[in-house]
């Protein structure tokens, strides 16, 4: 090869430039590319993440509104529980003093009933006493032998030393009734009688009870089933308390079936007209005028002339009066 000219020579340099920056060109053309797509991709995740993290929110606002409403349901729900509580501890509470007062109640009345068997064992051992200091008298002439006289003669309890024609001694003076100590129908009438009358209505009640059990046909009967439904209308007036109202209501309902007992059970005792008069006091404190009005009108129209038709007429025509 001959040696080349300096035209040549200078033609491959500028070749060899050119083609030296036709590499630069294009390696900065890829570098550019490579940034754009790098860009694009840095572009497209930070689109995904941030729809990521606003469904996270809704999400989470979602669940704070369901935990909401779950509260909201527990809070009435709890609510609901504590109401019930309340009125169930109350009504245990009301129950549980009811029951208190009947039992303090029961234990009045039972204390009151010793005390009435105290005073009645007493009352018993006097009298059995006194029978047995009159016993040894009467004894003393049965052991002394004498004929039997007329009917004029001594008497089983003239001492053996009395003539026959003198008056007896106090000895002789022996109740006619049994020496066994037991009570009879008035005696027990009269105890029941007296209780009443000392204000003792549930002695009374329970005693006036042991004479109908013992005597039902007895002539006091009819009395004292009167005086039983008067004991439960006392009891009944006593409870002037507002918390005893229910007991006042319970004795004047009582009240009113032992009146009316009166009636159906001794329709001839002189304490018919007294009972039916009662009967419609204690069904006006029931607040059943028609029931009580229906009662003192029956009580005009069958007994004009006991002493409470005038009382049963002015009632009568106050009731007439009254608005409806």
């Amino acid at each position: 090869m001959g040696q080349e000219s300096p035209r040549e020579l200078s033609r491959q340099a500028a070749l060899g430039s050119r083609k030296v920056l036709l590499a630069r060109s294009g390696f900065g053309l890829v570098l550019a590319l490579s940034l754009a797509g790098c860009a694009e991709v840095q572009e497209a995740t930070g689109v995904a993440t941030q729809q990521d993290l606003l469904q996270l929110r809704q999400e989470m606002m979602t669940a704070q509104q369901s935990a909401q409403r779950s509260k909201g349901d527990a809070d009435s729900l709890s609510a609901q529980v504590d109401k019930r509580v309340r009125e169930q501890t109350g009504e245990n509470e009301r129950h549980v003093a009811t029951l208190t007062r009947q039992v303090d109640s029961l234990n009045d009345t039972v204390t009151t009933l010793s005390s009435r068997v105290d005073e009645l064992t007493t009352k018993l051992d006097t009298m059995n006493r006194q029978l047995r200091g009159a016993a040894p008298a009467a004894g003393a002439t049965a052991t002394t032998p004498r004929p039997s006289g007329p009917a004029g003669g001594p008497t089983p309890g003239a001492s053996a030393g009395t003539p026959p024609g003198s008056a007896p001694g106090p000895v002789a003076a022996v109740p006619s009734r049994p020496t066994t100590g037991s009570l009879q129908p008035q005696d027990i009438y009269q105890a029941a009688y007296i209780d009443f009358s000392k204000g003792s209505y549930s002695l009374a009640i329970a005693g006036f009870r042991e004479f109908l059990r013992r005597y039902p046909d007895h002539e006091l009967a009819g009395s004292a089933q009167y005086w039983i439904g008067e004991a439960y209308l006392s009891l009944a007036r006593g409870f002037t308390d507002a918390s005893q109202n229910d007991k006042a209501s319970e004795s004047l309902e009582q009240a009113v079936q032992e009146f009316k007992k009166v009636q159906a059970n001794y329709p001839r005792a002189d304490k018919v007209p007294t009972a039916l008069y009662k009967e419609a006091l204690a069904l006006l404190d029931l607040k059943q005028p028609a029931l009580a009005q229906a009662r003192l009108q029956y009580l005009v129209d069958n007994f004009p002339r006991a002493e409470e038709t005038s009382q049963a007429r002015e009632r009568l025509t106050n009731l007439k009066a009254a608005p409806r």
